[in-house]
């Protein structure tokens, strides 16, 4: 399966720990990638300094659904399912 072009999904519902050229600590959930550009395309793609979670997420039907808001919130879904347990609960580790 290939990206949906437009999309964006994915670098902008999930968190990212990595450092990414113009983000070093990485980004929150929810916060856009500063290296996807107005078409949602990213500019660093096949670039060695993107992170390597971003080369390691491949497009799915279960993940990009049958458009954009679909994805976008089942990478919420998985981003709140695999947070600690110390966060969704508010406290600190």
């Amino acid at each position: 399966m290939n990206c949906r072009p437009g999309c964006g999904a994915c670098c902008i519902a999930p968190s990212i720990s990595s450092p990414i050229p113009g983000m070093p600590q990485g980004k929150p959930a929810g916060v856009r990638c500063v290296q996807l550009d107005q078409a949602n395309r990213c500019r660093i793609f096949g670039q060695p300094e993107r992170p390597a979670v971003c080369g390691q997420l491949m497009p799915s039907v279960e993940m990009c659904g049958k458009d954009s808001a679909a994805a976008h919130a089942h990478l919420k879904w998985l981003e709140h399912a695999t947070k600690p347990w110390s966060n969704v609960l508010g406290r600190s580790s």
